[in-house]
């Protein structure tokens, strides 16, 4: 067993206490893997609402998807971590060839590194020096251990160079231009220019190595597939004339990254033309997304609606009605603590009453959120009544698996035989 199957398997012996929403009551002190091992059934398994579920075989039809089309169209696969940060997940997305985990900041960063994550790209600036002394440490003491991060400021990188030189750290540290998506958009440097001076400085520093530039596509200013792919082509273009000017000399290979959940088409497009250069070319996608992807906003925008493939929504939110005071008018028991609702409202899909499951009616819809209810219309002649349960669908991964600790996961028939365990 390798270090990160056996480092996640040791999850499963965490007790089971008030810490985890939604599980048993009667399950408390029994261990995760004790829990599992009962595989107990929503209906009747003595879970409390509200409960968010993952499905198991959306889980697995989603990983299977993104490790073929990378496979065929010939990328490297590092999925962002920070979407689910579940050390399981990433174990299974390494386990299908993922070249490595991409991460935002230095706790994320900490926790794929606690649970034995060989590969890291951090798509951000690096500049805390207690980040960086911990960072230098740690690639000290693991010579197997690859790390990658953003640049784009001559400040920033003499602010890593003097903290990685304060440590003592021995190994440099591998940086990527980041190229800006355009003005008025995120992180990135923002002219050929303002990344040639970044790169001079990298020469100049001490602990740092240039090994490629980088970029994220969805903050292209009024994104559309040709400004996507026009900024693509930009970054491929700044890679190569880096390498003709020998920016690239001290490295092993070039990294050339973008790449999230709503335009890996095009980045596959425009990375499948990258030509030859001094060093073999790492085309690293960084799509995070996926993993679970949604019913709405990923829905809308995923590659999947121009291009073959299909994703399954795997997040399914119950929810059970507490009042309903008025005709047109009732309020589920979850609220802002449970479901996103920064990329819509959660949509219902089903019923269940006494009297079995049932498909939401229409007119049945979300109408708003507050911290500890969900707002619903009904419409009047429905028979939804307080004690029955409703089925959610979710918008936006990433701000759904941050405020769940330890997820069930399910197979169609309702039985729980996994619990995924997440650190925000």
């Amino acid at each position: 067993m390798d270090v990160v199957a056996e480092r996640v398997a040791a999850l499963r012996e965490e007790r089971i206490d008030h810490r985890f929403k939604g599980l048993p009551p009667d399950a408390e002190g029994l261990t995760v893997g004790e829990l599992a091992g009962q595989r107990r059934t929503l209906t009747d398994g003595g879970f409390t609402t509200p409960l968010l579920v993952l499905s198991a075989d959306a889980l697995d039809h989603n990983l299977a998807v993104l490790e073929r089309w990378t496979d065929e169209h010939g990328l490297a696969f590092a999925p962002h971590g920070k979407t689910s940060m579940a050390p399981q997940l990433f174990a299974r997305q390494l386990e299908r060839g993922a070249w490595g985990i991409t991460v935002a900041v230095p706790h994320q960063l900490r926790v794929c590194r606690a649970f034995g994550v060989p590969r890291v790209f951090l798509a951000n600036e690096l500049v805390d020096p207690v980040a960086l002394r911990w960072l230098g440490a740690e690639l000290d003491a693991d010579p197997g251990f690859e790390f990658v991060c953003y640049v784009d400021s001559v400040r920033g990188v003499r602010l890593m160079d003097e903290a990685l030189r304060a440590a003592g750290t021995r190994r440099r540290v591998d940086v990527v231009i980041e190229l800006g998506a355009g003005e008025g958009a995120r992180t990135g440097a923002r002219t050929e220019a303002d990344c040639a001076a970044v790169a001079g400085a990298v020469a100049a520093a001490d602990r740092l190595r240039l090994v490629g530039v980088a970029g994220y596509e969805g903050e292209v200013p009024g994104a559309d597939p040709e400004r996507v792919r026009a900024w693509l082509r930009r970054l491929v273009a700044l890679a190569a004339e880096l390498d003709r000017g020998g920016a690239f000399a001290g490295a092993e290979r070039i990294v050339v990254s973008a790449g999230g959940s709503a335009w890996f088409d095009a980045v596959a497009d425009v990375f499948g033309g990258i030509g030859a250069m001094s060093l073999p070319v790492l085309r690293l996608l960084r799509s995070g997304a996926y993993v679970t992807h949604d019913d709405t906003h990923y829905a809308r925008v995923t590659p999947f609606t121009r291009v073959p493939g299909h994703l399954e929504p795997a997040f399914r939110l119950w929810a059970q009605v507490v009042s309903r005071p008025a005709p047109g008018q009732a309020f589920l028991n979850a609220g802002k603590r449970d479901a996103p609702y920064d990329l819509g409202l959660p949509t219902p899909l089903a019923v269940r009453s006494p009297e079995g499951l049932r498909a939401a009616p229409d007119g049945l819809r979300v109408s708003g959120i507050s911290d500890q209810h969900l707002w619903l219309d009904v419409p009047a002649a429905d028979p939804l009544q307080v004690g029955d349960t409703v089925c959610l669908g979710l918008s936006h991964p990433c701000t759904t698996f941050d405020k769940w600790p330890l997820i069930p996961v399910a197979t169609p028939d309702g039985t729980i035989t996994d619990y995924i365990r997440t650190f925000f």
